[in-house]
This record gives structure tokens, C-alpha cells and sequence, in this order.
């Protein structure tokens, strides 16, 4: 039986235009043009041409009626009804906080920041450049160290890279890993998972106890999981003597108050930035924080803002470093992330901005004195401190009465922490007086006042750290953490770097295999609301029904859509959702006995996440060529297959492929991987392709990893965060992952992933229903070949399929007029910006090529925009192929042409200032201004410099 009660969409429909037409940009009308403009009459003869036969559907969709964007709202209020918010002091690195309005209005619920993408085109990303640098500069200052990424997926997450990291890097033959005891138990579970396939030995233990030589890194909590604060240098000398690496798990509002762990000899610094203005969400979506030392910048895990010049040497911010790790290393990568939670880390650098560095202290001493307030009146009441040092967490001896004072707090209204014979309560920002007198009164610690207390707890400047552990060092002295302490003058701030960006709310980004359509408000809107947000991810059950109702329902609506008998929501990306796909296979093979099966085999268009994962998983990569219409190869397939027979443990393929083509063989591809003992692994990529005509384990896949932030209208805020659940056929439904604290395979830090941002696919799924979805699948193949058609006089298609269709999404080929003209695909990105336009995806995943995917989300007269710059730029090419401008002084290598370009007296350009800025073909309403010109990638490489840099810093690199 449906769990969705469908009734009153039957009998009494509502009275709003169904959401399908909202979300689905061209109409009735629209769809009739671009279909004559290709030449067949009807969709069903376009799918027909598109779509191989035997792999279509045959069965539909068992999802109920789709509800009005009201309707949804009211269902996802009865849900959130069912989730009971309590004042949750658990801690375990997740903390209550207060994410400032004027952050939360103009950052998070602002498209203009949620609908970016990834900054690789940085002349239209200076905005969310200067924000994620912003980031950095404050994890650098806070721990330390000299360099920071823009954020990783979640603490565990980035515990398990640091370790893999330390691993590649150690040159002895040592596999130990050891691990401080006080570690958070879900950081546990994740590094035990990626521990395994690498063969790293985990050993629990400080690294200040009998440590040997093939000890290669120690991860040690600095505050402990249960508070302890010790002064870790001696640990980190220890390991430093057998020649391992010291990795520091802290907190950053502790380094507030507390010594950094640069200062002591740390070789990375990790963790959270949750409790820098992002509510608890069940557990996400959280950027973590990952800091090392100069000398390991080129194996830094994730992306990497820095700081370089454009042609005319103005400061400009791009990502540094970009050709490193998956995209060269590929199968020999330990990291496949590809990926980083940049909405999260714009808000926690804006928190940081706003409170500055006296706010923050001050919000920590906040924390720490009701701490200080709790310990000196649990003592009067006769209980035993575990730890004299602490900072916000203090645990409470409780061998007899634990689960009394468990309940006690519980029926105040409090969530605490249960230990092994006693009990830890964590205080944060939120914290207040009232708070404090409920939670004692139920415990049994109200002898004593409050003002009593707070003169007790404020003695020494209200600290009670060691001596030795006090910070003695400034930080955040920059002046951006200065200048915006009015609402007025921060509004203004995160405007003008709003300004500076391009993003889905200014225009359509067609970037082929990133899926930028709509992410609808009504989507959105539940992510905030307190019963959604303020969830903590390890609140006991009954607290998180209507969290536990949604997440089975998604899971069987995604399981519906894909066909697939088991879905996992807990892999927070893409990449986290590939490598828990390859271990739900190695898993299998294990328990068959077949653990010897470790040849995954990978064709040669891959994205470079697919072998990195696999190398994760501990899986060996053998490439499959592809044929000269960018197939498989299928005769390189049965040789690698007859060579690797015994040994086969998986083929990772994509599909429709990488060169957006439904490829014919895809069956065939399966049967043969099968008939050797093999698993397939079909990326979900571009499954937004499928839905509702395809499901992947009808024509032959075992698992599959789903991108809800492509398919499913979870927005890429600026290069994440994401989601990348797993779905899988019943005989591997027994290797998803478990739990982070007690079950097998855990991939995140949380149970769910980023549980807080799964109501915007519910509510997608449940607003489209099951013919909006398959409509929507087809309105995105027939938006591709319209352009494809549209452009391909000008712009050769480079695949197609047999009849001479492509799938959602078509690679042009600019290798041939790059030899006639000397234009590149780099030069027709640049030129799109003054159009008004975010470039298509260049040279992925063929060097010289752009790869164009409109999505459904685009209405004709957008998509017509987009053709008619695309065909002005070709003219453009051809008049430099005339000699009408030369090779190195015209419109499209001089792109993208800025505001003070255009203003420049010295205009001496061979094409007018109009040519430049409004040629023909440009339609912008409201015209975008590059703030730069074009990046000097190069430079910034050379002089790389991944902070806030002081002017002085600047003038040097210069020079």
C-alpha cells in the first residue's frame, strides 16, 4: 500500500496550475517549434530516434499524483509537525548556533548565491570567490596553518582524507594509522570504512604511548569528542620522532579561546564550521574544514581558491591548482573529491565576518562560561568532573543513575549525550541563563544562584583553561573582518559579490553533465524551517519522525524512479555515493568468497572521480578504450573481460555515456560483465535522461549512484553541497552503507547525509508526479537537439547516435576552427560573458570541445538567447578567418571585455567599443559586466597565494 494519501488529488484537484508547467520551461506551443526545427513530428518519434527500443521502460512509475506547490507545503508541515525540537546539547561536533537574518536572507535563501555553480569560469565567480577566500583565511588564522581548501563534506569525511593523505605521502612501508581514544565515534566509522580497501591498520590509542616506526599519521582531538582539553604537543613530537604525520581534529570556536594547533607542530588541522552560523539539519549539510602546511599544497584533498591577475593586471580570485589530484593521478588518487560545500563555507566566512574576531571570542567565552556555571554547581551538588580542562563539553560521573539523569534532562526539555557510566552536555551560542537554570533544577544542581555561579564561572576573565593553552596569538586581523558590523554595510558587502557572479537566477548556465535547471522556492522553503533545522543528527528516535517518515518515502520514490529494490540517502556527493556504490560490490564479492576480485574496469571518458573511487575502494583500474563515435569499445571490452575473467569485480560506465549519445551496446556491455562474474556500476550523472523512460537494472545495472543535486533540483550552491544517494538491485541490498556509530560501511558522518536538504527532492518528486518526471526527461532531450540542430551548421556536433540524435546534452567541436582561425574553446567562453552567458562545459570529455546541456528548466526564448550569441560568435570567427581582425587582437581573445575596458580612452582595437560590448546577437536585458578580464591561471599557479592577502603580499607576488 502507498504511503501517500493521493485522494484529493483525484476527487477535488487543486485549484493552482499543476507545478509541471512551473518547472518545465518551453510549452505546448514552444515544444511544437523545436520539433519541427529538427524534423520529426511528434516526441514520441524523437524519443524513438533517441532512445534504443529495447532498453525503454516498460512499467510505470508506481509515484502518486503530483501535488500543488500548497499542497506540498502542507505535507511537509505534517511532517515537520512530527519532529519534536528539543534543546539539544549532545555535542559530538554538532552544535546549536544562531545563523545571523541578514546572513540567512541574502546568502541562503537567496538564488543568487544557492542557484551558482562551481567557480571554473572565475571572470564570472568573483563573488563566491572572494567569500570561499574569506573562508580560508579564517580557518588558516584560527588553526594556524598556512593554507586552507574551500571546505570538504563533513568532519569524518575529512579525517578519512587527511588520513589517506598522510598515507600517499609517508615514505616509509608503514600502514598504522593510529587514533586518539576521544575521538567522535561517527569519525570512527568513517575512517574504519576507508581504512580497509587501503590497507591501513587502525590503532586506537594517543600517539604519546608506545608508537612505532610504521606508525605513518595519528589523529588526534584537540578538544576531545568528551571535552578534554591537554596540551597535545608532546603527542604530535612523538609522532613527529618515528617520522609520522600529526593530524589535529579541533574546533574552530575553541581556537578562539585556545592555543592554535599550528603553533604546536600540527601538520593538518580539521573539522566542522557547523557551529559558524549553520543549524544542526540532522546532520547536514556542514562544511568541514581541512588546514596543512605549504609544503603539502599540491595534495591538499578538494578545491582551492587563490588569488592571481587578469590581462591587465587587476587582482582577481580563481581555483588554483586545478589540474591536480583525480585529473592527473586518476586511478592512482586516494581522494575523489570532487566537490566542496561552498554555500555552507560562503555562510561560515560570512559569520566570521559579521561577528569579527571580538565577536567570536566573545561567543566562545559565552560558551565556555556556561560550562564553567554548570561544573561549579554540579560539584556543589556532590558529582564528579570527569576533566578539569575543558572548553564547552564537560561529562558528569553518573555510574549509578546515568539513564535517571538522561530522563531527567529529557523531560526539561534537554538532549545530552550518553556515555559509558556517565553523561557529557555540550553548550554553544544559544545557551542562556533560563536554559541553564531548567537544566540544573532537573539534574539536581540548583543549590546555587545564578549570579553566584556566574561569579564563580567569570573568575580569571571567565576562563578556565590551562595557563599554557591560552591563545597568545591575534587572528582574523584583515580588514574584511572589520569593515561590516552595520546590517546596512553587510547587506551592501554580500550584494556587490553577488553582483560580481553569474548564476541561474540571471541566466541559463548550459553546462553539459552538470544539470543546472531550476530549483523551485517551494523546494526550498522547508530547509529552514526549525523542525527540519533544528534537528540534531543523533536526537533519540521518537524526536525524528516526521525526518524518518520523509526519508523512507524519498527512499521509495527514488527506488520508483530508478527501478532500483534499495536505496542509501547517507553519501553526501557524488563522489562519497560512487565510492559506496564500488564497496557495496567489494562487499558482495567478499562475503562470496570472491575477495580476490578487484579489476574494475573504467572506459576511457570517465569523469576522473570514477577510478579515484575505485582506487578508494581498493579496486585496480584497467581502461576500456572508446571507438571513434565515443562508444565503449566493445571489442576492447572482451579483451580486457577474457584477460581479466577471474579477477572482475565491477565496470564502472555512464550512461547515456559521458558523450551525451544513448549508447546501442549498453545490454550487450552488461550481459558480458555479468557472464564473467563481474558487477555494473552505472553512474547516475545523467540520469536525468532516464527517468520515466529507462531504468538502469531493466537493461543490466546493479548499482548506481544518483546526483540529486543534477536529477532531482537539489542547487549546486556555488559547487555544492550535494547529495549522491546509492540505489541498488536487491542482492546488494545487504551492503549499504550503516550507521557512522554502530553498523558497517559508513560513508558520512551522519546517518542520512545532509538529511536537511532532502526535502527539496521529496517535494520535487512529489510536485512532478510520474508523468512530470517523464515529461521533463523528454522536454530535456528535445531542448538538446534543438540546439544541437540550431548550432550544427556553425558548430559541428562531434557524437550522435545512430539516427543522428544526442541525448540530454551535445559536445560541439572547436579543434577544427581552432586550426583555421586560431579561436579556442577557451576564447568562446570568455566571449559567451559578454553575451551575457555562463560557458558550456570546455574540453570534458574531449580536449577542444564544449558540451552543451540545456536542461528542461529553459524556455525557448532563453534557449534561442543562448543559439543566437553561440551563432554571433561564429561570425565573429569568421571574420577573423577573413583577416578582418587578427589572430591576437579581436572581440573573442580579448573576452571577456569589462566595464573599464570599454571606458578606456586608450581604445586602440581593431572592432568598435560597441563590437565588444553589445554585438549583435547580445539580447541582455539587464547587461552582466565582468568585474574582471581574463584570468592569468598561470600566474596565480606561480605565485600562489590561498588567503586574504595584504596589499604588501600582492605588490611582492607583482614584482
Amino acid at each position: 500500500m502507498s504511503p501517500f494519501d493521493t485522494s484529493q488529488n483525484i476527487s477535488n484537484p487543486a485549484p493552482q496550475a499543476p507545478f509541471e508547467g512551473r518547472h518545465i520551461g518551453p510549452n505546448a506551443h514552444d515544444a511544437s517549434i523545436m520539433l519541427s526545427a529538427i524534423g520529426v513530428s511528434s516526441m514520441h518519434q524523437l524519443l524513438g530516434e533517441v532512445i534504443p527500443p529495447h532498453i525503454r521502460r516498460q512499467d510505470t512509475m508506481a509515484i502518486p499524483a503530483a501535488l500543488s506547490e500548497a499542497e506540498v507545503l502542507a505535507e511537509m508541515t505534517a511532517l515537520a509537525k512530527q519532529n519534536s525540537v528539543k534543546t539539544s546539547l549532545i555535542g559530538m561536533g554538532y552544535y546549536g548556533c544562531h545563523m545571523p537574518p541578514v546572513i540567512q536572507r541574502n546568502v541562503l535563501e537567496n538564488p543568487a548565491w544557492y542557484t551558482a555553480y562551481t567557480p571554473y569560469q572565475p571572470e564570472i565567480s568573483q563573488g563566491r570567490l572572494e567569500a570561499i577566500l574569506n573562508f580560508q583565511t579564517m580557518v588558516t588564522d584560527l588553526t594556524g596553518m598556512d593554507i586552507a581548501n574551500a571546505s570538504l563534506l563533513d568532519e569524518a569525511t575529512a579525517a578519512a582524507e587527511a588520513m589517506a593523505m598522510a598515507f600517499r605521502a609517508h615514505r616509509g612501508k608503514g600502514n598504522v594509522f593510529r587514533v586518539d581514544p576521544d575521538t567522535h565515534p561517527q569519525t570512527l566509522g568513517v575512517l574504519r570504512t576507508r581504512a580497509a580497501p587501503l590497507g591501513i591498520t587502525l590503532e586506537i590509542a594517543t600517539p604519546d604511548t608506545g608508537i612505532e616506526a610504521a606508525c605513518f599519521a595519528a589523529l588526534i582531538s584537540y578538544p576531545g569528542s568528551t571535552g578534554a582539553v591537554r596540551d597535545i604537543t608532546g603527542e604530535i613530537e612523538a609522532i613527529h620522532a618515528v617520522g609520522g604525520m600529526a593530524i589535529v581534529a579541533s574546533d574552530l570556536l575553541a581556537l578562539c579561546l585556545l592555543e592554535a594547533p599550528g603553533a604546536m607542530g600540527a601538520d593538518i588541522v580539521l573539522g566542522s564550521t557547523q557551529r559558524f552560523g549553520v543549524q544542526f539539519g540532522f546532520g547536514g549539510p556542514h562544511a568541514a574544514f581541512f588546514a596543512t602546511k605549504t609544503a603539502h599544497q599540491r595534495s591538499i584533498p578538494g578545491r582551492l581558491v587563490g588569488v592571481s591577475q587578469d590581462h591587465k593586471g587587476r587582482q582577481a580570485y580563481r581555483l588554483a591548482l586545478q589540474t591536480r589530484e583525480q585529473h592527473i593521478r586518476r586511478e592512482k588518487a586516494t581522494s575523489n573529491i570532487c566537490t566542496a560545500q561552498v554555500l555552507l563555507a560562503v555562510i561560515a566566512g560570512f559569520y566570521a565576518v559579521w561577528h569579527g574576531p571580538e565577536g567570536l571570542r566573545r561567543i566562545a567565552k559565552h560558551a565556555h562560561n556556561m560550562a564553567n556555571q554548570f561544573v561549579a554547581a554540579m560539584r556543589r551538588a556532590g558529582r564528579i568532573v570527569r576533566h578539569d580542562a575543558f572548553f564547552d563539553t564537560v561529562v558528569i560521573e553518573a555510574s549509578d543513575d546515568r539513564d535517571a539523569m538522561l530522563a531527567a534532562a529529557l523531560g526539561a526539555g534537554f538532549n545530552l549525550r550518553s556515555l559509558d557510566r556517565a553523561f557529557a552536555v555540550s553548550f554553544d551560542e544559544t545557551t542562556t541563563s533560563d536554559d541553564m537554570e531548567r537544566l540544573l533544577d532537573a539534574l539536581g544542581g540548583a543549590g546555587i544562584t545564578k549570579e553566584a555561579r556566574a561569579d564563580e564561572a567569570r573568575a580569571d576573565d571567565g576562563l578556565t583553561l590551562p595557563q599554557q593553552l591560552r591563545r597568545k596569538t591575534g587572528f582574523l586581523r584583515q580588514s574584511v573582518f572589520h569593515k561590516y558590523r552595520s546590517e546596512t554595510e553587510m547587506m551592501r558587502y554580500m550584494r556587490s559579490l553577488a553582483d560580481r557572479d553569474l548564476a541561474l537566477d540571471r541566466c541559463m548556465i548550459p553546462l553539459g553533465s552538470c544539470t543546472m535547471k531550476l530549483n523551485a522556492a517551494a523546494e526550498m522553503m522547508p530547509v529552514t524551517w526549525p523542525e527540519f533545522a533544528r534537528i540534531h543528527p543523533y536526537a533519540p528516535k521518537d524526536q525524528t519522525r516526521g525526518y524518518l517518515e520523509m526519508i523512507t518515502q524519498l527512499e521509495g520514490l527514488l527506488a520508483a524512479t530508478t527501478g532500483y529494490a534499495a536505496v542509501s540517502l547517507q553519501p553526501n556527493a557524488g563522489s562519497q555515493g560512487e565510492f559506496a556504490g564500488l564497496l557495496a560490490i567489494a562487499r558482495y564479492h567478499a562475503a562470496r568468497g570472491d575477495s580476490h576480485r578487484k579489476i574494475c574496469l573504467i572506459p576511457s571518458s570517465a569523469h576522473g572521480t570514477n577510478p579515484a573511487s575505485a582506487a578508494m575502494a581498493g579496486m585496480q583500474v584497467v581502461v576500456v578504450k572508446c571507438d571513434a563515435h565515443g562508444n565503449v569499445d566493445m571489442a576492447d571490452l572482451q579483451a580486457k573481460i577474457d584477460q581479466h575473467q577471474a579477477n572482475l569485480a565491477a565496470i564502472m560506465v555512464t550512461y547515456p555515456s559521458t558523450h551525451g549519445v544513448f549508447e546501442e551496446s549498453i545490454t550487450e556491455l552488461c550481459d558480458l560483465v555479468h557472464q564473467a562474474g563481474g558487477q555494473v556500476y552505472v553512474d547516475g550523472a545523467n540520469l536525468n535522461a532516464l527517468v520515466g523512460h529507462c531504468a538502469p537494472p531493466e537493461f543490466g545495472a546493479d548499482v548506481s549512484h544518483l546526483n540529486l543535486h543534477k536529477t532531482f533540483c537539489i542547487p549546486h550552491g556555488g559547487g555544492g553541497p550535494g547529495v549522491g544517494p546509492i540505489g541498488v538491485a536487491a542482492h546488494l541490498a545487504p551492503y549499504l552503507p550503516g550507521s557512522p556509530i554502530d553498523g558497517d560501511g559508513a560513508v558520512s558522518a551522519a546517518p542520512f547525509g545532509s538529511a536537511s536538504i532532502l526535502p527539496i527532492t521529496y517535494a520535487y518528486i512529489r510536485m512532478m508526479g510520474a508523468d512530470g518526471l517523464s515529461n521533463a526527461t523528454s522536454m530535456a532531450i528535445l531542448s538538446a537537439n534543438y540546439i544541437a540542430a540550431r548550432l550544427g551548421t556553425a558548430f559541428p556536433v562531434l557524437y550522435t547516435g545512430s539516427k543522428g540524435r544526442v541525448a540530454h546534452e551535445c559536445i560541439i567541436d572547436i579543434r577544427g576552427i581552432q586550426e583555421k582561425s586560431g579561436i579556442s574553446n577557451e576564447d568562446i567562453a570568455k566571449r559567451l560573458i559578454d553575451y551575457g552567458f555562463h560557458a558550456p562545459t570546455m574540453s570534458f570529455p574531449v580536449a577542444g570541445t564544449l558540451m552543451i546541456e540545456p536542461t528542461e528548466s529553459e524556455s525557448l526564448v532563453e534557449i534561442d538567447r543562448f543559439c543566437d550569441a553561440m551563432l554571433s560568435i561564429a561570425a565573429e570567427i569568421d571574420a577573423v578567418i577573413s583577416g578582418q581582425w587578427p589572430t591576437d587582437d579581436n572581440p573573442l581573445v580579448n573576452a571577456p571585455h569589462t566595464s573599464d575596458d570599454i571606458l578606456d580612452d586608450a581604445w586602440a582595437h581593431p572592432y568598435s567599443r560597441k563590437q565588444a560590448a553589445d554585438p549583435n546577437g547580445n539580447a541582455q536585458a539587464n547587461k552582466y559586466w565582468a568585474p574582471v578580464g581574463r584570468v592569468d591561471n598561470a600566474y596565480g599557479d606561480r605565485n600562489l597565494i590561498c588567503s586574504c592577502p595584504a596589499l604588501s603580499e600582492w605588490e611582492d607576488a607583482a614584482e
